[in-house]
């Protein structure tokens, strides 16, 4: 295997992950773990307005979807930052780690990167409209 071989699957391990992790935090957490009525709930009580969970939860599986199936990729990835930046200040005050009461802000800033890797990197093989 060459080198840009295993570049290009990094690439696309990169995107099914990132996909998948978004759409458990959209799909699973919001929708079928809390609900979108506690997930808004959840919003009004840290000061977001109720409304926003739902952009939150679209945006999170709908480009999770996006960006597993490599559609948009770039995009996608991009309109993920300042959701994860939005975590990220939920967090902020818990502290470093995820077993922090709360959960920490490491995670959503991982998030972040992950996000900017893979609008820098593209979609890889194996998506469907490569960028």
């Amino acid at each position: 295997m060459t080198k840009e071989q295993r570049a290009e699957y990094g690439i696309v391990l990169l995107r099914i992950s990132f996909g998948v992790m978004l759409i458990a935090h959209g799909l699973i957490l919001k929708y079928f773990t809390y609900g979108l009525d506690g997930t808004v709930g959840f919003f009004q009580s840290i000061g977001y307005p109720g409304w926003l969970a739902y952009v939150v939860f679209l945006m999170e599986t709908v480009g999770g979807f996006m960006i597993l199936l490599g559609v948009f990729t770039r995009w996608a990835s991009l309109a993920m930052v300042p959701i994860m930046i939005g975590a990220t200040m939920v967090h902020i005050g818990n502290g470093w780690v995820f077993s922090a009461e709360g959960g920490g802000w490491e995670y959503p800033v991982y998030l972040i990167v992950l996000a900017v890797a893979q609008f820098l990197l593209g979609s890889g093989p194996y998506a469907l409209k490569r960028d």
